[in-house]
């Protein structure tokens, strides 16, 4: 397998919402890339700046952190298509027979971005189901602590690597990336891929359900609600990661703040199993729902955490329901 580390610069209206375009509120202006082996050395680099046409003015914003102007962009820079089709396919370039490629990022807005771009220019859809890896997330679970994560060069900062590009040109960003792959001491992470949500499945027959790097992810087709969702007992069942059985209930499903939902079930074997739903918008112009749900194995400690959050929440309800 190859992998693909990659990241973008891209503008926007430079008078704000009033001059976007519905379909396009940021135009990639560059595409910058290094390609790794399984070994993680690199082996390939790719570079394009891309002559906007939508927004040819920067945004303020962009103009004070990017490294080139208009006029770079102006001379040196082709048209999207051309640069895009130039970058996928040098992806596949070097790939050895039978294999893949799959893309690395800094987080997970790029691949969106450029899923949309290619949206907007008619051109052929990336593969579906699109697993890739966001490296930030794959440091911040090695590095920090309680889900946070943290910008590139704080973590070029924290491994101590030499800075010797600026940052916020994309071929730069991509540079260190592929560094802190290199040199982050992240370990074979070839199984925590996650998946891509720019496109979700449309047929029953293209449903995720999907065991890796010791979790559940589920992503299923369209609901017309979130109350018609939880009623397939595909989507409510907790079931366990390690020997596919469904579990035992321990904490029913009840909602967080965030607006997702949470149950955990215990396997008789493995012990307990905490679910976590989240429903996404299927588009701008629909009211349906799509499920993206996920189940991991959890210790003491945290479902105590689950416990304590359920049980305040219920206190709460009891105290507006009988507010005497």
């Amino acid at each position: 397998m190859n992998y693909i580390v990659f990241d973008l610069e891209w503008n926007q209206s430079h008078i704000g919402q009033a001059g976007e375009h519905p379909r396009m509120p940021f135009e990639i202006i560059e595409i910058g890339a290094f390609k790794l082996n399984k070994k993680y050395e690199t082996i390939g680099e790719f570079r394009r700046l891309v002559c906007p046409k939508l927004y040819p003015k920067l945004h303020r914003y962009i103009k004070e952190i990017l490294n080139y102007d208009e006029e770079d962009l102006k001379s040196k820079g082709v048209d999207f298509k051309s640069a895009c089709t130039d970058f996928l396919e040098w992806c596949k370039e070097d790939l050895p027979e039978g294999e893949e490629y799959r893309f690395c990022t800094w987080g997970v807005a790029d691949l969106n971005c450029l899923q949309n771009n290619m949206d907007f220019y008619k051109m052929e859809k990336l593969p579906f189901p699109l697993r890739y890896y966001d490296i930030q997330q794959i440091f911040s679970e090695k590095y920090l602590k309680d889900g946070k994560v943290c910008k590139l060069e704080k973590a070029v900062e924290r491994l101590k690597l030499k800075q010797e590009r600026p940052y916020h040109a994309a071929i730069n960003d991509a540079f260190y990336t592929s560094m802190i792959i290199q040199k982050g001491h992240l370990g074979k992470f070839e199984d925590k891929y996650i998946f891509d949500m720019y496109r979700h499945p449309k047929e029953a027959s293209d449903e995720i359900m999907d065991y890796h790097n010791g979790i559940i992810d589920q992503i299923t087709i369209d609901y017309p609600s979130k109350k018609d969702a939880m009623k397939n007992q595909d989507v409510n069942r907790v079931y366990c990661p390690k020997c596919g059985r469904i579990t035992t209930g321990r904490i029913k499903w009840f909602h967080l703040n965030n607006g997702s939902q949470v149950a955990v079930g215990k396997c008789l074997r493995h012990g307990n199993m905490m679910a976590t739903i989240k429903f996404k918008p299927s588009s701008v112009s629909s009211s349906n729902v799509f499920v993206v749900k996920k189940i991991e194995p959890i210790k003491k400690k945290k479902y105590k955490e689950v416990l304590f959050k359920r049980d305040r929440l219920l206190e709460k309800r009891k105290i507006i329901k009988d507010p005497s």
